[in-house]
């Protein structure tokens, strides 16, 4: 590749996603000023405290928001994007509409180069929102006057997981080996080339107004990736389910589900959709362009073992939807039956106790309370709140159960010993709530 002296102030939008985290990385390492952008960068200056942080939300800032934070920036790098609507992702307003004030702003402000994530395939086709965003997004940079660059790449892994990269992870950790159907090929691109392409493209003598795709040099299909990463983290062979239609769009469903709540699986109706186009299109251009050789991903997975942190993650990352279900089913359970068939039985318990006319009172409260954490877990920005409200109130149901009924800790169907798994899968739940 050709030693051209780089540009020197970089704005990265998305900067605590997986490509943006990774190249804001990259580029100060190699001493660039870089001012890094994402909705939420509260744990940005903790993290890398040598790059400058700003909150911006790409989907709702307007051209004078972008003005001062722009100012002597000689390049930005657009990592932006979401996969399906939802209470916090906005399509159109993030890969579109915002897309067009951003690239405005940096007309004004007098910035150089702008490099922008796409995604495979939506010059070809547009199936869903997701990609006709892109799409319009894309129009609309071309049509700048800025000297733009757009990277369409496969699926990208590499050391970090998030979304796809993620949950192939944990599927090579089951026990048996879905197969979905309805899945195209994907070539699938190493996090490493991605980020090395983007410096490319920060050379002030590199080609710009072109739009590349971005692929690795193997074909596979979903399953086959899936294997190779199983074997990587070193799990023998597992037998090949195939999942039936109908299982399979429930799953999907499932996953849209959750999106309404704010939760962002990678498993929605969008992604269904758009893995049925595949992502396995030509690389040459960028091979040729760039001189970049792309990696192999078995061959990337071979120069770094898999860790027992990665065996562990593997195996926790469809453990966590588990948790989250079981605690909203209990505590939402635990609610009804305090409010309803279950009510007289716990005020006779009460009183059996010696809690006399306060009883009723206690329990509806508390299978009001119960009901408000079930309901809060479910919601995705209220979790990690209702999950430390539901160990306090365990804890507290365990405090007054040995003032109130401490014969409960010998009853043979342990209600008082319950409490502590109880407590574990809270702290499981706490402990992989994050997702980036």
């Amino acid at each position: 590749m050709r030693g051209v002296v780089q540009m020197h102030r970089i704005a990265v939008i998305g900067a605590t996603g997986l490509l943006g985290s990774h190249i804001v990385a990259a580029l100060a390492a190699n001493g660039k000023d870089v001012i890094a952008m994402a909705r939420h960068v509260a744990e940005g200056p903790i993290r890398l405290p040598v790059v400058r942080w700003a909150r911006m939300d790409l989907a709702h800032a307007s051209q004078p928001d972008w003005h001062a934070v722009l100012e002597g920036v000689d390049a930005v790098v657009n990592c932006a994007g979401a996969l399906q609507e939802g209470p916090v992702d906005d399509l159109v307003g993030t890969h579109e509409t915002g897309l067009r004030a951003l690239v405005a702003a940096c007309e004004t402000a007098g910035v150089r180069r702008f490099v922008h994530f796409s995604a495979m395939g939506v010059d070809q086709a547009t199936p869903t929102e997701f990609s006709r965003s892109k799409w319009a997004g894309d129009q609309a940079l071309v049509a700048s006057k800025l000297d733009w660059v757009i990277l369409r790449p496969s699926v990208v892994l590499g050391a970090s997981a998030y979304g796809a990269s993620a949950l192939i992870r944990g599927l090579a950790a089951l026990p048996l080996l879905p197969v979905m159907a309805d899945t195209a090929p994907l070539r699938p691109v190493a996090l490493d080339d991605v980020v090395t392409t983007v410096r490319f493209f920060l050379d002030a003598g590199a080609p710009t107004k072109i739009a590349l795709n971005l692929a690795g040099p193997e074909r596979f299909d979903f399953t086959q990736l899936v294997k190779l990463y199983r074997q990587w983290l070193g799990f023998r062979p597992a037998p090949e389910v195939n999942l039936p239609a109908w299982l399979g769009g429930l799953l999907y469903q499932f996953g849209d589900l959750a999106g309404r709540l704010g939760w962002r699986p990678p498993v929605r109706t969008t992604a269904r959709l758009e893995i049925a186009r595949g992502a396995a299109a030509d690389n040459s251009e960028w091979v040729g362009l760039t001189g970049v050789d792309p990696q192999r991903i078995s061959m990337m997975l071979n120069a770094g073992p898999a860790s027992v942190q990665e065996r562990w993650f593997a195996g926790l990352y469809l453990v966590k939807p588990v948790a989250l279900v079981s605690l909203i089913v209990f505590w939402i359970g635990s609610g009804l039956a305090s409010i309803g068939p279950g009510h007289a039985t716990g005020i006779a318990m009460m009183q059996q106790g010696g809690a006399g006319a306060w009883a009723p009172f206690a329990v509806i409260g508390g299978g009001v309370a119960d009901l408000l954490i079930g309901f809060g877990i479910a919601l995705r920005p209220a979790a990690r709140a209702a999950l430390l409200a539901g160990m306090t109130i365990s804890l507290l149901y365990a405090v007054a159960g040995t003032i109130v009924t401490p014969w409960l800790w010998l009853d043979p169907l342990a209600a008082l010993l319950k409490i502590a798994p109880i407590l574990a899968l809270h702290i499981v739940a706490l402990v992989t709530l994050r997702d980036r």
